[in-house]
This record gives structure tokens, sequence and C-alpha cells, in this order.
């Protein structure tokens, strides 16, 4: 019986799928984790710490103005009757997303004017991070849509290419260049374009060549439903996962934040990435499995992956008090060995995050993204709480431990929201109906 069931999961498309999500989050974890130790070795604390700044910047962009729109055609991706449905799909969302890149786009320029005016610095680290915001956008553009139609392989071949340039061109720039802003972020930005312009692929153009205006526009008055209450809530994902490093600089300084910002990478690649993996597996078999109806299995799914979350992030977090002296001086540059007693806060910080995360599964799979936004929402309201007190009081230590005290306070309410112990019985709400506006004025 035990070997008649490891055959079938062998042969399940969950399980190709999960090989190639693996292979790319872990290419990718060793080529970031790589580059960071040759870039930490070149540049100095606020250096980084500068990079990581505007980086922050360049993720607000994608975050809040685009993001919203690709996950909302990833999620009616599993709803296309066929190609014709899915080109149309894949118009309304570069449409909409093609938009709001531009609004970030131009927010970010008037805003990095008004700072280098003010602080009579140069604009060119901002027109940069503009370039670097454009090619990010349309790599997340065509990885997330692969991954909604399941095709896993490139989305991690896409990935992992641009995860290995990035840093070997930052590496070379700054080799050659110096050591500044101004030639990390070029050479991100070139890494990224690199990347796109090898594995974009305009998945079902020629379906798509009848598709009318009223057809797209459809799509998009479905997407946009879907997506606008995200706006908010990936606003706030942003300010819970970035906005630390923001009043790290206000409080403390820029040097500050390059010690952090190198810290979180090491443990953001030991936790998030083994997150991203079991997300990438798990999220598209269980938007499915909701779409076709078959709940129970749906449900089967959700509890495999809030289970191999705790046994995977348990064991690593037991780890980190042990490893963490080692894995700072393996990975990062002498200059930053301090930061290795931050680890273990920011690790239980990640392993909150991400159970908030898949607890939340159960209100996008049925379209309540507005009361998703209430659990955001509270996760906010205690990092912008915990955040000043903690630093001021401890220093940087401080702005570590806030993790799991506002993620922790994320993820119990995003729990107690969605439910995900409990056993849907009952058909969909699409987005928008009667139904669904009185399911979101009193949650089940």
């Amino acid at each position: 019986m035990v070997k008649r069931r490891l055959i079938r999961l062998r042969q399940s498309r969950l399980c190709c799928d999960a090989f190639w999500a693996l292979f790319g989050q872990l290419a990718s974890a060793i080529a970031l984790l790589a580059g960071t130790r040759l870039l930490t070795e070149r540049v100095a604390p606020d250096v980084f710490g500068q990079v990581a700044l505007l980086n922050g910047c360049v993720a607000l962009g994608v975050a809040a103005f685009s993001y919203p729109f690709i996950c909302g055609g990833m999620r009616l991706l599993p709803e296309c009757a066929g190609p014709a449905q899915s080109a149309q799909l894949h118009r309304a969302v570069a449409g909409l997303t093609l938009q709001a890149t531009l609004l970030a786009l131009g927010l970010l320029l008037i805003g990095g004017g008004y700072y280098a005016h003010l602080n009579q610095t140069q604009m060119m680290p901002f027109l940069l991070a503009g370039a670097l915001l454009a090619v990010t956008v349309w790599r997340e553009f065509g990885v997330q849509l692969a991954i909604g139609g399941r095709r896993q392989r490139r989305a991690a071949l896409w990935q992992t290419g641009d995860s290995l340039l990035r840093p070997a061109l930052a590496v070379a720039a700054v080799s050659y260049l110096g050591a500044r802003v101004e030639w990390i972020l070029a050479g991100y930005a070139v890494a990224t374009l690199m990347s796109n312009l090898l594995w974009w692929r305009p998945d079902g153009a020629g379906a798509g060549g009848t598709a009318t205006r009223g057809s797209v526009r459809r799509f998009a008055g479905k997407i946009w439903d879907y997506a606008w209450p995200l706006i908010p809530m990936e606003l706030v994902f942003w300010l819970n996962g970035v906005g630390d490093r923001y009043a790290i600089a206000y409080f403390l300084g820029a040097a500050d934040v390059g010690l952090y910002a190198a810290g979180y990478t090491l443990v953001n690649e030991a936790f998030n990435r083994g997150a991203m993996v079991l997300l990438r597996t798990f999220q598209p078999a269980y938007f499915h499995a909701f779409s076709d109806g078959e709940y129970r299995r749906a449900h089967t799914v959700l509890r495999l992956w809030t289970r191999s979350l705790l046994a995977g992030g348990g064991l690593g977090l037991l780890a980190l008090p042990w490893m963490g002296d080692w894995l700072v001086s393996l990975l990062l540059a002498e200059a930053y060995r301090p930061v290795a007693a931050l680890l273990p806060a920011i690790g239980c910080g990640c392993l909150l995050h991400a159970l908030g995360t898949v607890w939340a599964q159960p209100l996008l799979a049925a379209k309540r993204t507005r009361v998703l936004l209430k659990g955001r929402l509270c996760g906010a309201l205690a990092a912008i709480t915990a955040l000043p007190l903690l630093i001021l009081q401890y220093g940087l230590p401080g702005a570590a431990w806030a993790n799991p005290v506002y993620f922790g306070i994320e993820a119990l309410v995003l729990a107690w929201l969605a439910r995900p112990w409990r056993l849907r019985d009952a058909a969909p709400q699409p987005a928008g109906t009667e139904a669904a506006e009185a399911a979101l004025r009193v949650p089940a």
C-alpha cells in the first residue's frame, strides 16, 4: 500500500511541480547567497544599506502597483475554458499591469527627484531603480502566469537565470567601476533584462487574435474586482516585510540598515525560499481543486502544505542558535559579523509570516480579498507600533525582535478570519456578488 502511494506520488503532476519549484528556489538561493558574500566583501555596510533601501522602493512598486493584477490573472487562469480565453486573460492582465507600472514609475521618479533636491544628491540612483522596477515587473508577469498555468519548469529556469545574473553583473560592475550604488543597481537591471529576453514567451498570442475588446474588458473587470483589495493589502505586506529597514534608517542610519539587510537575506533564503517552494507547489493545486469544487481534496492539500511548512520551518528555527555564527562567518564579510545575534529573531518572524500566508489561502481561493485585507492591516498596525518602540529601546536587536511580534499577530488574525481547519461545503462565491458581500460583512 505504501509502495503504491509512493509510485503514484512520484508520477503525479504535483510531484513534478514540486521538483521544479524546489530546483528554482534552491538554485536562486545559492546564487543570491554567493553574490551577497562577494558583494559584502567589496562594499561597506552603508553602501549595502542604500542599495537595500532603493531595492525596497522597487519592491513597493512591484507589490503594491503591479502584483495584485498579476495575482488576479494567476487566480483566474484555471477557470479559462481554452487557449482563446487564456490569451484574452493575458491581454487583460498585461494592460492593467502596464498602466499600474507606469504610475509606479512616475511616483518613484517624482519622489526621487524631490529627495535628491532636498538632500543635494544625484538623481541617477532613482533613475536606475526605475529601470529595475520596469524589468522586475516584466519578469514577475511572465513567471507568475507560468506558475498559474502549472509550467513550473519555465518559471524555475527563468527565476534561476535571473538570480545567477544579478549578483554576477553587480559584483563585476563593483569590481571594475567602483563600489557605488549606481553600478550595483545597473547590474541588477541589466541582468533581469537579459533573463527576460531569454525566457519571455507571449503565450496564446495566436489564439487570442480573434478576441474582442469586450471580452478582454470583461476579464479586466474580473481582475480588477479581485485585485483592488490586494493593492492596499500589498502595501501593508510591503510595510511588514521591508518597512523595518526604513525605520532603522531613520532612527539608526544606513550602516545599520546594511547590517540588518545582510542578516535578513541569510534567514530569508533559508525560510522564505523554502516557503516559496511549498507555495509554488501547493497553491496551483489548491486553486485548481477549489475551482473544480473538490473541496475535500483542496482541504487535504492545504493540510499537507501546513504540516510541511511547520516541519521544515521548525527544524530551521531550532538550528539557527547553533549555526548562526557559522553561517555569518561563511556567507558575510568580516564587517557584517555582528548580525549573527539577530538571526533567531528574524527566523521566528519569517516562519510566522509564512504560516500566516498559508492560513490565508481559503480567503484567496474564495476571492474574499477584502477580508484578507483586515488581517494584513492588523499586522501593519502592530508593526507601526512595535518597531519604533523596540528600536528606541534596544537598537538593532529591537528591530529583529519586532518581527515575530507583528508577524505573529498577523498570522493569528488571518487564521481567525480564514478558518483553514474547516472543510468547506458550499460553492465558491464570485467576487462582487451580493452573497459575497454578505460573507464579507459577516466572516464565516
